[in-house]
């Protein structure tokens, strides 16, 4: 991996963070589940702003349906992250996320048959084992609502381990722009209707914040695609942890949001443990 690739990762990462900043903010004011299709609806845009400009090849047969598929799972992702981040503080629902490529691992253990060796579940010991750290004192009656907000971490783990399998599978053969579309486009579509039964009027300041989540999150994923089709997914899953600053920075900076000693005491076991599936 170059260090260019590197580079694309964590500025992709970066911008990601920003975007669930954003959303986290807008979710104070809105239903969830209009912020949610805002999000997507304002990516949309931007995404078919880059395709018209760019102007890839039209996507393959296997190309569309493996863009397709991805859509409900994208949504799921999404879905249970942004109701986790509403809940919990930022760094610790992004703590949370970096048991992915754990669930990588396991998830090609059990479907694709692959060996699970000692190193596989000695990380996964390692991941439970951090999690359980960093949630407990949430878990206390601490933070309303919390159980669910783990617990939606957890699922949006899972769903986005199923997420890079399908993307790193899409990203070697597409344009980036194609499934960068496709992932905003097609939920979009799917809340549309959820969405207006929901819809609630927006100042001009709502629709400028939403408009930069979609910036944001276009220009992050576009940069994540891109790094994507470069390296292996498992070279490129350790950057992603850079998300714990950017995360711990913009909770204080934006929400007064001070993690606890336990949410970076589970992040060191938790990194420990995907660091070692990474090396496989």
């Amino acid at each position: 991996m170059t260090a260019g690739t590197a580079l694309r990762a964590v500025f992709g990462i970066a911008l990601l963070t920003a975007m669930d900043a954003v959303i986290k903010a807008q979710m104070q004011h809105h239903p969830f589940i209009v912020t949610l299709f805002m999000r997507f609806a304002a990516g949309g845009l931007c995404a078919l702003i880059v395709l018209a400009a760019v102007r890839p090849a039209f996507p393959t047969r296997s190309s569309l349906i493996g863009n397709v598929v991805r859509v409900p799972l994208v949504v799921l992702t999404a879905g249970s992250f942004f109701y986790s981040i509403s809940v919990l503080p930022l760094a610790e629902a992004l703590t949370l996320s970096f048991l992915a490529p754990v669930f990588v691992a396991l998830l090609g253990g059990f479907l694709l048959k692959e060996r699970l060796d000692g190193r596989i579940l000695q990380a996964l010991g390692f991941g439970l084992l951090g999690m359980l750290v960093m949630v407990w004192p949430r878990l206390q009656g601490g933070v309303t609502g919390a159980e669910l907000g783990v617990a939606a971490a957890l699922f949006s783990a899972v769903s986005y381990a199923f997420n890079l399998i399908l993307l790193r599978r899409i990203a070697v053969k597409e344009h980036p722009a194609v499934i960068v579309a496709f992932q905003n486009c097609g939920p979009a579509l799917c809340l549309a209707i959820p969405a207006w039964l929901a819809f609630v009027p927006m100042t001009g300041k709502d629709l400028l914040a939403y408009l930069s989540a979609g910036l944001l999150g276009v220009a992050g994923h576009l940069m994540l695609t891109s790094a994507f089709a470069r390296a292996a997914a498992s070279r490129l899953a350790p950057i992603e942890y850079t998300a714990l600053v950017w995360a711990s920075l913009l909770g204080f900076a934006f929400f007064g949001e001070i993690p606890l000693w336990t949410t970076y005491a589970g992040a060191v076991l938790i990194v420990a443990g995907a660091v070692a599936v990474s090396r496989r």
